[in-house]
C-alpha cells in the first residue's frame, strides 16, 4: 500500500487481536478559492465580531454555548466538555457480525482501508474468514478524541472499515410523503423497461469525473496563460413533454448511440 497510515490500532473480538493499521480510502478534491481582497488582490481573514457593534472579538474571549430547542443559550466551559470525551483508546472493538444487507447504504459515511501491522497472519486469516462467511462486523472505536461506530468489511485481499452515520441521522423512507399522480399505462411501463434493458452496462467507475473542478482548471490554467476560455451552454431542457414521448425519444436516442457504438 502506497498510502500513509494514519492511525494505528487492534481489531478485537473475543479472545481475538490484530493490529492493523488504518488508511484514508478517498482524499477530498474539492475546488477551494482564496478570499482577496478587491482593490489590492492581497488574502483577507476572516474575524469574529459582534453583530451589533462589529467589534473583532479575540479567540481567548470566545466561549461556547448550545441553543435548546427553547431558543436559550448554555454556555459550556472547555474544562467540562474535555471530561464528556470518551476514553483514548486504540481497540477496535467488533461487537457482533451481521450479514451485508443489514446495513443499508444510506448509513455508510466514510471508507477506510486496513492494512496489517506487525505479523499479517492473524490479519488475512481475519480477511479470509469474513470473505468466507459474507458477513461484516459491528465495530465501535474511539480515534482522535471521538467515538465512532462503523462496519468491517472485506475488500478484495484487505479490510474495509466504514464509518456508520448514528440513530437519528438517516431520514427512512417511511418518512417521506408517498408520491401521487395517475396510474402509469401498459404502453409506459413497456417503454420504460425497454429503456432500461437498452441501457444496461458494465459500471465504469473512471467516467465519474468531477467535470466542474476539471472546467475550474481548465481555466485557471488558461487565465494563468493570458488565454480566454468559452464553455459551451448547457442544452435547455424540455420539461412538459408527455411522459409517453419522452420514454419514446429516450429510447430511440438510446439505440441509435448503441447501434453507432
Amino acid at each position: 500500500m502506497a498510502a500513509r497510515a494514519i492511525w494505528k490500532g487492534r481489531i478485537r473480538f473475543g479472545e481475538v487481536d490484530v493490529p492493523v493499521k488504518l488508511y484514508s480510502a478517498v482524499r477530498d478534491r474539492t475546488v477551494r478559492f482564496r478570499l482577496l481582497d478587491a482593490e489590492r488582490n492581497e488574502p483577507v481573514r476572516q474575524k469574529m465580531v459582534e453583530p451589533q457593534s462589529g467589534k473583532v472579538v479575540d479567540g481567548d474571549e470566545v466561549r461556547r454555548a448550545f441553543e435548546t430547542d427553547g431558543g436559550d443559550l448554555v454556555i459550556l466551559d472547555e474544562e467540562e466538555l474535555a471530561a464528556l470525551e470518551p476514553d483514548p483508546s486504540r481497540d477496535i472493538e467488533i461487537t457482533r457480525f451481521v450479514p451485508p444487507e443489514e446495513i443499508t447504504h444510506q448509513w455508510y459515511d466514510r471508507p477506510y482501508y486496513l492494512g496489517p501491522d506487525e505479523s499479517g497472519e492473524a490479519y488475512f486469516a481475519l480477511v479470509e474468514a469474513l470473505g468466507k462467511q459474507d458477513r461484516e462486523g459491528v465495530a465501535r472505536w474511539v480515534m482522535r478524541k471521538k467515538e465512532y461506530v462503523g462496519a468491517l468489511r472485506t475488500e478484495g485481499t484487505y479490510l474495509m472499515l466504514i464509518t456508520l452515520r448514528r440513530a437519528g441521522e438517516v431520514i427512512p423512507a417511511s418518512a417521506l410523503t408517498p408520491p401521487s399522480g395517475r396510474d402509469l399505462d401498459e404502453r409506459e411501463i413497456g417503454m420504460a423497461r425497454q429503456l432500461i434493458s437498452a441501457m444496461e452496462d458494465e459500471l465504469d467507475i473512471a467516467a465519474f469525473r468531477d467535470e466542474y473542478r476539471e472546467r475550474v482548471l481548465e481555466l485557471v490554467e488558461a487565465k494563468a496563460a493570458g488565454k480566454v476560455v468559452r464553455f459551451p451552454k448547457a442544452e435547455e431542457k424540455v420539461t412538459d413533454e408527455p411522459l409517453a414521448d419522452a420514454l419514446e425519444r429516450s429510447l430511440s436516442a438510446t439505440r441509435k448511440r448503441r447501434a453507432s457504438a
